[in-house]
């Protein structure tokens, strides 16, 4: 008994040292207490625990994992984990890398690795939850930086000292605490400013299809956007790339830099070779820059994010892997609810003097508008600007298809004390007299244009006039409003008078002059 008691306290004075060892480590299993040979833990199975003493609280750690599988891992036996909980995985006793909790079942969670899981070991991999979702930390300092997908700094410029770290996935805004936009921003696009008009706090996606300029067009906006009527607000630029090739985030970063607009622009780069979990969060982080610097620092900002579609098929390919059921063309049933998480956070506040508007770049696969992507994605915003491959195969840039694009907000931030008196008027013409073009030239394709009569060829001519010098502009002209709209008028000098019934007859002769007296040549 005596030899006993005394083994059992050379036992606890090994554990000690054993302890001191270690930085203050100790290992356990579940109701069995520390064990510890020849100073070193035994070896432990999968998923057993680790706690590690803190100076305040005592911080959980997991050694080994169950399973992986792509970008996933399957952890067995977690307790107390949090959907979304960020965790700190430990590769090699080295390499640290961060991941997110995105489902649990029991004591089981799945975890994204951000940085991929290769090298990384069912054995010898040791987890650690964070506590707390994925934060990005924010300041006046962001202005002008770049970031890789999930917010870490990639401009050489070294880390940002935040005053304040937010969430990722943001606070839903209350219906009630909305304001209704108004007013809006001048892109210095004709086809965007005098038809399909972006207003403060709305959301305005672009479709386009592969091997359509829509990069080059989302270029001339953050080079060109800026506030109508207000030089005294603050304006910045958020620009999220997801899923860009290294020579299209090289153009993007150097025509940004070229032009001198980087300084008001926030940069987010997600290149194709991140690992895919990556470009989920990428927009989640646009996005939270943005509502600080919207409702924290009261400035207007214009969020792009492109390529949606890119964002949408990582969300297929997590969603894959994690063995849910797939929907239409294998997107996961939430897709929806998904893309309205994101599109949602813009908007104004009533008591807030920023706003948040977006323009979400998408391309539509095959030229099919009734995709699920652009499908889904018309549903939540306020309308969409469609790009045309026609029309871009025939040198107009941006190929705008004018019929097809709309802004629903448009008539709430155009007209007198806003853009001008007759922008409704010349807006409601231009679609109807383009709308009778389209009728022209199907019957034109029928019975020859030789054939037609003489106000239908005059509604072809107006036709090639509109698309080579309404739509059509070139990559540096810059349009202001007024330039637009003159044009506009212009261009409908081409018809008859009696043709133009959209508008009415004060306005008329206020402003509309017939070809052979219009200023300019055509």
């Amino acid at each position: 008994m005596h030899f006993a008691m005394r083994f059992t306290k050379v036992i606890k004075g090994l554990a000690k040292r054993a302890d001191a060892l270690f930085e203050g480590t100790a290992y356990r299993r579940q109701g069995t207490g520390v064990y510890w040979v020849n100073l070193q833990p035994v070896r432990r199975p999968i998923g057993s625990e680790r706690w590690r003493k803190g100076r305040n609280s005592m911080q959980l750690e997991y050694l080994g994992l169950k399973q992986i599988s792509g970008p996933l891992v399957i952890l067995e036996g977690m307790k107390d984990a949090s959907f979304e909980e960020m965790v700190e995985i430990t590769v090699n006793n080295e390499e640290k890398r961060i991941g997110k909790i995105i489902e649990i079942e029991g004591d089981i969670a799945v975890i994204q690795v951000f940085e991929g899981t290769s090298d990384i070991s069912l054995t010898n991999t040791k987890v650690r939850p964070l506590g707390h979702s994925l934060q990005i930390p924010l300041s006046g300092e962001i202005l002008g930086r770049i970031f890789d997908g999930v917010g870490r700094p990639i401009d050489g410029l070294g880390e940002v000292f935040p005053d304040v770290k937010w969430d990722v996935n943001g606070t839903p805004i209350n219906p009630v605490s909305r304001e209704y936009p108004r007013n809006y921003i001048q892109t210095g696009i004709s086809a965007i400013d005098g038809l399909t008009t972006l207003i403060r706090g709305q959301k305005l996606p672009i479709f386009s299809g592969n091997g359509i300029p829509h990069d080059a067009l989302a270029v001339q906006i953050v080079r060109q956007a800026q506030l109508a009527r207000e030089e005294d607000a603050e304006f910045a630029i958020v620009f999220a790339a997801m899923g860009v090739k290294h020579d299209v985030a090289d153009y993007f970063r150097e025509s940004f830099q070229n032009s001198g607009v980087l300084e008001r622009v926030v940069m987010f780069l997600n290149l194709a070779n991140a690992p895919v979990v990556e470009r989920v969060v990428t927009p989640r982080c646009a996005l939270t820059v943005a509502e600080y610097l919207a409702f924290q620092r009261d400035m207007h900002v214009l969020v792009i994010l492109t390529d949606m579609t890119s964002y949408a098929e990582a969300l297929r390919e997590i969603s894959s892997l994690k063995g849910e059921i797939p929907s239409r063309k294998g997107f996961p049933g939430y897709l929806y609810s998904d893309l309205a998480s994101i599109y949602e956070r813009a908007g104004m506040l009533k008591n807030k003097k920023g706003s948040v508007t977006q323009i979400p770049i998408l391309t539509m696969p095959n030229d099919d508008i009734t995709h699920p992507i652009p499908d889904l994605t018309g549903y939540i915003t306020e309308g969409q600007v469609v790009l045309d491959r026609s029309l871009h195969q025939r040198g107009v840039y941006p190929p705008v298809i004018v019929l097809p694009s709309l802004s629903r907000l448009m008539k709430d931030g155009i007209g007198e004390g806003f853009t001008r008196e007759d922008h409704p008027a010349i807006a409601n013409q231009l679609f109807a007299s383009y709308a009778r073009v389209q009728e022209a030239r199907a019957l034109a394709s029928v019975i020859g244009e030789d054939e037609l009569s003489d106000i239908d060829q005059k509604y072809m001519a107006f036709g090639r006039a509109f698309e080579q010098e309404f739509v059509s502009q070139h990559k540096e002209e810059k349009r202001l409003m007024e330039e637009t709209l003159e044009t506009g008028w212009r261009l409908l000098g081409l018809l008859p008078r009696e043709e133009l019934d959209r508008v009415d007859a004060n306005m008329l002769d206020k402003y509309y002059r017939p070809y052979d007296n219009a200023r300019g040549e055509l």
